[in-house]
């Protein structure tokens, strides 16, 4: 079995040159995107649909960084603000509508624990998955292999080591859970303010719409 082949089933395997090469094609889209016009919004989003492996109404704020791009599956209206890192030795898979604060990292890739081992250059990769509507907070780290449920709001700096259930507010190094969100939330915003009877008004017109829009859609 080639190396190519090795990673993408999971088993440990060296980057080789048709592996660099992969990374190499990737780099020079990544090239391209870092380097555009920050306002050329549309130019943008045509760039990170030719480099995730799915992707729709996907935005990505430059500077952005990650292995392959093609190992990465988001849903519906992603965005992901300055400086995300995504190394996507495995698959990443992201649902729709989820959102990344600046500097979020999310790692699938491995090496050995012992020395002798990792010096032979062997690595390996563990899928990452994120459920629909999360929030991942600024300078946030994700590790191999960990799950996220739908509807997770990550706190800023966390380290997340572990799966996390839907509906969950977690923050922490190591991350963990510190309640549930539940209909209480609706109405207020991160820190417990209230929101504005405007924005308020405004949100409940854009959830009947939408509510419209998916009926019709049956």
């Amino acid at each position: 079995m080639d190396m190519k082949r090795r990673r993408d089933a999971g088993l440990a395997y060296l980057s080789d040159s048709p592996v660099m090469e992969e990374q190499a094609e990737t780099r020079r889209l990544l090239q391209k995107l870092n380097f555009m016009d920050r306002s050329d919004y549309e130019g943008i989003a045509k760039v990170v649909k030719e480099l995730f492996g799915k992707s729709e109404n996907a935005m990505v704020n430059p500077p952005f960084y990650c292995d392959y791009g093609k190992h990465i599956e988001v849903g519906k209206n992603f965005f992901a603000n300055y400086n995300c890192t995504i190394l996507d030795v495995a698959k990443v898979r992201i649902g729709d509508d989820c959102q990344m604060a600046p500097n979020v990292s999310i790692y699938t890739a491995g090496h050995p624990l012992h020395p002798d081992t990792r010096d032979s250059g062997f690595e390996y990769g563990r899928e990452v998955v994120i459920g629909d509507s999360c929030w991942i907070g600024g300078n946030t780290v994700i590790c191999p292999g960990v799950h996220i449920g739908d509807c997770v709001v990550i706190g800023a700096g966390s380290v997340v080591t572990r799966d996390i259930p839907s509906w969950s507010l977690a923050a922490g190094n190591p991350c963990r859970v510190l309640r549930s969100i539940t209909e209480a939330d609706r109405w207020r915003l991160f820190g417990g303010q209230e929101l504005d009877e405007e924005a308020r008004g405004m949100i409940e017109a854009w959830l009947d719409e939408r509510g419209r829009k998916e009926a019709e859609s049956l």
